[in-house]
């Protein structure tokens, strides 16, 4: 007799790319750039020096930015600069909508995993009010800890208590996709709406009646 399929209980997800739009990529970056007259270049590789202490919680927004933009004297002040990271940030509402239903549907655990700095992501929370749907934040600034390690992972897991079998991951980066996958979680990647639909439906995680 064969056993019956593991249930998913928990769903572990990223924020930046899945249910928001990125925090601070290199997108952005490049419109930071074009808005404010910088170098491009210059910006990419001080971001790439100072970015992990950042998003580790080990350098604030304001330590970063003195280090990344305002190392030279610029003609517009930090919170202008801050005004427009902040600013970037959009809700990805159908996302949204499914990780709150399905949530409520299957009485799904739901644990963030994410890569950020603290100040973008306290801002980005409180924003779009994700506490209310999010029951854990497990992100790179509070634990000092980034993906790809499998170090925040490991801490999802033990701060949820839901066994890695049971756990679903959602990210569209499929690298890291593909480090849960190598701890035992069932991984999606994100690309849209509808194929990550189809993928949690494959696990169980339906929508329909």
């Amino acid at each position: 007799m064969t056993s019956a399929p593991v249930r998913v209980t928990a769903l572990f997800l990223d924020i930046g790319g899945v249910v928001l739009t990125n925090g601070w990529d290199r997108t952005m970056r490049r419109q930071a750039a074009e808005r404010f007259g910088l170098d491009l270049a210059e910006l990419d590789e001080r971001h790439s020096l100072f970015a992990g202490a950042f998003e580790d919680g080990k350098m604030s927004l304001d330590e970063y930015l003195a280090r990344v933009v305002f190392h030279a004297g610029r003609p517009f002040t930090p919170d202008d600069f801050k005004a427009f990271m902040f600013a970037q940030s959009r809700p990805y509402p159908e996302m949204l909508d499914l990780v709150r239903a399905l949530k409520a549907r299957h009485r799904l655990k739901l644990v963030a995993v994410n890569n950020e700095g603290r100040e973008l992501n306290e801002y980005r929370i409180r924003t779009f009010r994700l506490a209310e749907l999010i029951d854990a934040f497990v992100s790179s600034c509070f634990i000092g800890s980034r993906k790809p390690a499998p170090e925040i992972y490991r801490a999802a897991l033990d701060i949820s208590q839901v066994p890695v079998a049971q756990v679903a991951y959602l990210d569209d980066r499929e690298p890291l996709v593909e480090v849960a996958r190598g701890l035992g979680m069932h991984g999606i990647h994100h690309t849209g709406y509808a194929s990550t639909r189809a993928g949690l439906a494959a696990l169980g995680l339906s929508m329909d009646a």
